[in-house]
């Protein structure tokens, strides 16, 4: 198993080996259908106009068409927004499942996505037989796609059907639990024609509650699926996430069952986030390199999405409470399988209590019929269930914080517990990242500012690294990453420093031999930078325009994390979680494998090229453009000179380079002042931005 995972006993970094070598091997240890665990597998939606439905439900579809016994899986989706559409939507998608599944499974379809499957026609060479159960499946796919968009604009499908009762007079932040089984598995087998268990989740949500958002959202799933299904792995994407690999499944068990290198010790298994189009290319290099340096410590950070975890872990059992074969030591089992103080973290409901003591004792969950469980489910989802109870503090999902992963992710590590990274060609999962613009902007103060949360809270690596179970430099990695949100203050400040320097007519370099040095360390960071990019096959010019959304994305959008933090932590307001959009893809897709094919695939015509509106988001990035702009002006009119006045100690050509750098990283602002439409800066953000410049021009002077 070690040889054929390539998985060294330091290092929690997983390459696997060909995926036929790594099944094989699997297949070993699970000669039968019943040796192998279940998985529950979670999606979240919470908004039917930024999240599509037919999105999500192509998500749900290439997870129900997995290559795992259907009798093994249950999939489970919560809507947030208690959204009629999104149910009516997902509903349809169960009944193209009975299609879709045994399809994809009888000609081992690569791309279970059916939005993306269909945008290529089948090789010429295929079997008539092919071809026609091809074209079916589109038909009815199309169908699919038409009845969604059909509802969209029609509401009265909304009342052709008692099943939809549940969603009348309700919103979407206040309304009652509902728990309805789409589709049951009865008597399932494992095979191929089977589809998964299936059911839709709205918990409970009142205007004078605290919901916690996605974390929330996930505590719920988690509770209703240990009612309902209790499998001991959970799978957890986003809903614009879909499954790209249908052996992921299996994948991510050979980790978990291994027992070569105290498998018992694994909490999650985190798949890298890679998208298909090419508005994240930073990304993938930041978790090629940075995300698989941290797995070689005490593993990867749990991202948010596209990761197994373990439900015993979940239910906050420490590291310690573990014998060698992963069974409860009896200390800890007369600790936590005290029905009292199961009633006390878990909360008082006794069927939630019964499934959290089998989930503990890894027993395995009897196949019970699923509508047995409905009335338990609805009580778990009140919106006073976790009240006074360990969720979100130290069972599930951790609250007090908007990155609800990474928050997460250094509990469980703080613990003792490690985690695993595989890395696979071709990527595990599929997603879209938004464009640049205004939801780019609104994702990355998001990240910044629950980050920020997490450095400040109980969760802080700056406690763990001295008091807790997690690693130094484990402790040291979260750190880094905590405080992304402080550097725009720094980054902002160079953006602005050769222009004032410029217009001040002072050195910010200094001359001779050691400009040549900064010169020369500066050009080698560019070099390995471009290298990183090269390397896992992107271009040039997608080097560059990362290198830009770098600096405006901290300069732009990380900025307004801080005041955001500082008002949490005085009390004046707290953080809102605001659901970023997302869109169905316009683009052509291959099945092949690589990043460089996928972006070659999939041209973004407006990469690089940002939209604008008139968020606060733009002032700061067209307030550089406008700054740096006016100290170029200044020295190209000679209202001030390039060669020093006062004896060599004034500005000079390195600073206007400087200038000239900044106005070419902010190249998209520039454009922006010249473009109409959703592409061009508003009047009002050029009036703000040059007041401001014409401030800090007269101040600087």
């Amino acid at each position: 198993m070690m040889q054929d995972l390539n998985l060294d006993s330091s290092c929690n970094f997983v390459k696997p080996s060909p995926t036929m070598e790594i099944l094989k091997n699997f297949h070993t240890r699970c000669k039968r259908v019943h040796d192998l665990p279940s998985v529950d597998m979670f999606v979240t939606t919470a908004d039917p106009v930024r999240e599509p439905p037919i999105l999500v439900a192509n998500t749900l579809l290439s997870l129900l068409a997995l290559n795992y016994p259907a009798n093994k899986l249950a999939c489970y989706v919560s809507d947030d927004g208690c959204s009629p559409l999104t149910y009516f939507s997902l509903k349809e998608a169960s009944k193209f499942a009975k299609i879709w599944v045994p399809f994809c499974k009888k000609y081992n379809v690569k791309v279970r996505a059916p939005f993306r499957y269909f945008l290529n026609p089948p090789v010429a060479t295929e079997s008539s037989q092919f071809s026609k159960d091809w074209e079916m499946t589109k038909r009815e796919y199309e169908k699919l796609s038409r009845k969604v968009e059909d509802a969209t604009g029609d509401s009265h499908w909304l009342d052709a059907e008692d099943d939809f009762e549940a969603f009348s007079n309700t919103k979407p932040n206040d309304h009652s639990t509902i728990v309805k089984v789409v589709w049951e598995n009865k008597g399932g087998v494992g095979e191929e024609n089977e589809v998964p268990h299936f059911v839709y989740i709205s918990r409970e949500k009142r205007p004078n509650y605290l919901h916690h958002y996605k974390a929330g959202a996930m505590n719920f799933l988690v509770r209703v699926s240990g009612l309902m299904t209790n499998a001991p792995y959970m799978l957890n994407v986003d809903c614009d996430m879909y499954a790209n690999e249908a052996d992921v499944v299996r994948q991510a068990m050979c980790i978990f069952l291994q027992k070569s290198v105290n498998s018992n010790h694994c909490a999650f298994v985190q798949y890298p986030q890679d998208f298909y189009d090419s508005n994240a290319d930073e990304l993938t290099v930041l978790q090629s390199y940075l995300g698989q340096g941290i797995a070689g410590i005490q593993g990867p950070i749990y991202s948010g999405s596209g990761c197994f975890h373990t439900r015993r872990v979940m239910y906050g059992l420490l590291i310690d409470d573990l014998e060698e074969d992963g069974s409860l030591s009896s200390v800890a089992a007369r600790e936590y399988l005290a029905e009292k103080n199961l009633e006390r973290e878990f909360g008082n409901s006794k069927e939630i209590v019964k499934s959290v003591v089998e989930a503990l004792q890894r027993k395995p969950n009897p196949q019970n019929t699923l509508a047995n469980s409905l009335e338990a489910a609805q009580e778990v989802g009140h919106c006073h269930y976790e009240y006074q109870t360990s969720w979100g503090k130290t069972i599930g999902w951790l609250y007090e914080s908007t990155a609800e992963d990474a928050n997460t992710s250094i509990g469980i590590h703080s613990r003792g517990w490690t985690s695993s990274y595989i890395s696979l060609e071709p990527p595990a999962f599929l997603g879209a990242m938004p464009p640049g613009g205004p939801d780019a902007m609104l994702q990355q103060r998001r990240w910044a500012t629950g980050l920020l949360e997490v450095l400040f809270n109980k969760q802080s690596p700056l406690i763990g690294m001295f008091c807790r179970k997690i690693r130094f430099r484990q402790s040291l990695a979260y750190l880094y990453i905590f405080t992304w949100g402080l550097r725009s203050i720094p980054e902002l400040f160079y953006c602005l420093l050769p222009a004032y320097c410029l217009l001040h007519n002072s050195a910010l370099f200094p001359k001779g031999v050691y400009l040549g040095i900064i010169v020369m360390l500066v050009g080698m960071h560019c070099l390995y930078t471009l290298w990183e990019f090269m390397s896992l096959g992107f271009s040039v010019q997608s080097w560059f325009v990362s290198q830009s959304f770098w600096r405006i994305k901290t300069t732009c959008s990380w900025l307004f994390s801080i005041p955001d933090i500082i008002l949490k932590l005085l009390g004046i307001s707290k953080t809102v979680f605001i659901v970023t959009k997302k869109t169905m893809p316009k683009t052509m897709s291959g099945s092949g494998s690589g990043k460089a094919q996928r972006e070659d695939d999939c041209p973004n015509q407006n990469s690089g090229k940002f939209e604008f509106d008139g968020s606060l988001y733009f002032l700061p990035g067209t307030f550089i453009v406008l700054v740096n702009l006016a100290a170029l002006a200044g020295c190209s009119v000679s209202l001030q000179r390039l060669s020093p006045r006062h004896g060599g100690g004034g500005s000079g050509l390195a600073e206007a380079c400087g200038s000239i750098l900044v106005v070419m990283l902010f190249l998209p602002f520039l454009k922006g002042m010249f473009e109409k439409g959703k592409y061009g800066i508003p009047l009002s953000t050029i009036s703000k931005a040059a007041f401001l410049a014409v401030l800090f021009v007269v101040f600087a002077l």
